[in-house]
């Protein structure tokens, strides 16, 4: 199957990926916007709620996913999902044998189903330090908009940091698919051309090269708010990150 999707939180440079596959002549869906997200969101958003009823927390930052990995798929899923992914469906349709995507972060939180319905397409796990994926808001910030339970705070760089570590743990849970990569937004930015040699060869084809900005990386070194927390260790040193 000819398709390939992003997972990524918000704010992990997930737009630089999806801009590189639309430069690229990759279709990635009728309308995106600026961030490279096929839009409108709305059917994905309701999508992430329903699989969120299914999610158990079990207090703290611990989550059962369990049961996402072998109860029926809802059809209300399914459809909601094939509606937000109408265009690219279609597109794929068309033309079989060309690759052709989608990218929205709120893809990572119904990653266990999208696997499971999609178990043969090519999926780009995008990752960034999650010290600077905290410092700007998103829309995944605060879980319980996608009917997610979490320890209750007020404070907004702890909301912030512990959606990272559920979409961390919730990737980490899910069984790989069959054609998986792992990319860091960091090596992307100051290792452009080994970084797109390694997605080249992953796609089978050639990739356009979009414009970097080097400061983009380790900005929270620049950051005078909290923007690490002790939860991340485990993340950092899976990821190769300095905590030096």
């Amino acid at each position: 199957m000819t398709l390939v999707t992003i997972i990524g939180r918000g704010h992990s440079g997930t737009r630089a990926i999806s801009h590189t596959l639309y430069a690229s002549g990759v279709y990635m869906g009728a309308t995106i916007n600026r961030s490279g997200d096929l839009v409108p969101p709305q059917d994905m958003y309701e999508a992430c709620r329903v699989l969120a009823r299914y999610v158990e927390w079990k207090g703290d930052l611990t989550w059962d996913f369990s049961r996402l990995h072998t109860m029926p798929i809802p059809n209300e899923f399914t459809q909601l999902l094939e509606s937000y992914l109408k265009s690219v469906l279609a597109e794929h349709e068309k033309t079989p044998d060309v690759l052709v995507g989608w990218k929205i972060p709120e893809t990572t939180l119904v990653y266990p189903w999208i696997v499971r319905l999609f178990p043969d397409i090519k999926y780009i796990f995008w990752i960034r330090d999650p010290r600077d994926c905290v410092l700007n808001r998103h829309i995944t910030d605060d879980l319980k908009t996608f009917g997610i339970e979490y320890p209750p705070t007020e404070d907004v760089r702890l909301r912030r940091a512990i959606s990272w570590k559920y979409q961390y743990e919730l990737v980490k849970a899910t069984p790989k698919p069959a054609h998986w990569i792992e990319v860091r937004f960091e090596d992307f930015v100051l290792q452009q051309e080994a970084t797109l040699a390694r997605l080249e060869a992953y796609l089978g084809i050639p990739l356009g090269r979009i414009i970097v900005r080097p400061d983009a990386v380790g900005r929270y070194k620049f950051d005078d708010q909290t923007h690490d927390f002790d939860f991340f260790a485990p993340a950092l040193a899976d990821y190769g990150y300095v905590t030096a």
